[in-house]
């Protein structure tokens, strides 16, 4: 499928959105128009572009790019603008789907870093402009900012904004990225569009059902784009897969899962959890957070009974109930929703606060009706793009925002403060 007639199909999805009821209060702007964003005009084919950068590890950073020619996979840097004093080495790879054949993905670890603190970065001094980032602070308080289902629209630029203007240290995306579906120039322009934001602080993201792009017989290899593309630390944490990981930040245990590759009792993702989620340390990690992208607790009309999100229930919610899990944030659902603590369908002052924050501005229509009447455990619900910000203030508290894109306005529509579970002796009585 060409991007002309990738654009065509989403312009037919924002007629039929357009179209829809909306069964809420708020009056939601309508769909905005798809983006493609090119590379820029003074760039050549050794520009690095698609700049991100990830945690690794206790005190690492990868800093991925891509160039369309070879260039050597060097990363330059220190803690004053133009002033280098390290270099790091790393790999270069590329990868090839149907008839696109992706430019040279340049993946560096460089490190070790020091706490809340400002690096610049440069490819090639004297022909690469010079980058920088902030590394997290060594603990509390830390700051997320958190949205799912991109995609890149107007909608998701808009988003992006918003984001930019959070002051946060970590972005945190479950699941579909930048719905390329198969389209590959797609992954390009997403690259391009969030490196902005995405060079400038970690960014730790999981998969969606979007990232699959399974051709049968033709390609049935599924995330061949996104594990090329976004390179997560699954190798610090145990994992054998790119797919589900974990990761240590500021206080902060966060547990990445794949909604879209096996969970079932026995696989090798069930496995990995019970064994990463033994080795958390709430003394010294007292926050724990799972991220997914198709959501357990869903009162929307889209995307109910599905399989990765009953099955995976089924599956997991007693791990994470058992450890003390403080909040599960998913995506999938294009609209956002709040629920209580809740465990097996039922409130439980010890379970997770699950949170579907599917919003960031995606291609799709939006979710734009509500299961009548609202159940008791769905405290908040509002069709809207935005994003959230988690700010964990200390070791026993946090506080959950939720800003909707009111036109290009950001606007706090939710909050709510959450107390952390490892400090509640009412829910330190199971042992996992």
């Amino acid at each position: 499928m060409s991007f002309p007639e990738f654009r065509l199909l989403a312009m037919v999805a924002i007629v039929f959105a357009g179209a829809m009821e909306i069964s809420h209060a708020y009056d939601r702007p309508p769909p905005r128009e798809d983006l493609f964003v090119s590379l820029a005009e003074d760039a050549d084919s050794t520009t690095p572009q698609q700049i991100h950068v990830s945690l690794v590890g206790e005190d690492r950073m990868r800093i991925s790019w891509i160039t369309d020619e070879h260039t050597p996979a060097m990363v330059n840097y220190g803690t004053s603008p133009g002033k280098y004093e390290r270099s790091a080495n790393g790999t270069i790879s590329s990868y090839e789907y149907i008839n696109y054949t992706s430019g040279e993905i340049h993946d560096v670890v460089i490190g070790p870093l020091d706490p809340n603190t400002m690096y610049y970065y440069s490819f090639a001094p004297g022909s690469t402009p010079e980058y920088s980032f902030k590394t997290p602070p060594a603990q509390f308080p830390i700051k997320f900012a958190i949205s799912g289902d991109l995609g890149q629209t107007e909608w998701t630029k808009t988003t992006l904004e918003h984001i930019s203007q959070a002051n946060y240290d970590v972005f945190l995306l479950p699941g579909d990225l930048c719905y390329a579906d198969m389209v590959q120039p797609i992954w390009d322009s997403f690259g391009r569009l969030v490196e902005p934001l995405a060079s400038k602080r970690p960014w730790m993201v999981t998969q969606g059902n979007h990232e699959m792009e399974i051709i049968p017989a033709t390609h049935p290899t599924p995330f061949t784009s996104y594990n090329a593309r976004w390179h997560m630390p699954f190798e610090e944490s145990g994992s054998t897969s790119n797919l589900y990981y974990s990761f240590e930040v500021s206080g902060v245990h966060v547990i990445m899962l794949g909604s879209y590759t096996d969970f079932g009792p026995g696989s090798n993702q069930y496995r990995w959890l019970e064994s990463d989620l033994k080795k958390v340390d709430r003394s010294k990690t007292p926050w724990l957070i799972v991220i997914i992208h198709a959501p357990w607790y869903n009162s929307n009309v889209d995307h109910q009974g599905e399989k990765q999100s009953v099955d995976m229930k089924e599956s997991m919610e007693g791990l994470l109930y058992e450890a003390r899990v403080d909040v599960v944030f998913a995506g999938h659902v294009h609209a956002y929703e709040r629920f209580i603590r809740v465990y097996n369908q039922n409130s439980d002052d010890c379970a997770p606060v699950h949170i579907t924050i599917g919003d960031g501005g995606n291609r799709g229509r939006s979710a734009g009706k509500y299961e009548e009447p609202q159940p008791t455990i769905s405290v908040f619900r509002e069709v809207s793009f935005g994003h959230g910000r988690l700010e964990i203030v200390n070791s026993s508290y946090a506080k959950w925002s939720w800003h909707r894109n009111d036109d290009d306005i950001s606007v706090q529509s939710d909050s709510i403060w959450l107390k952390n579970l490892a400090s509640d002796p009412a829910c330190n009585k199971l042992e996992i």
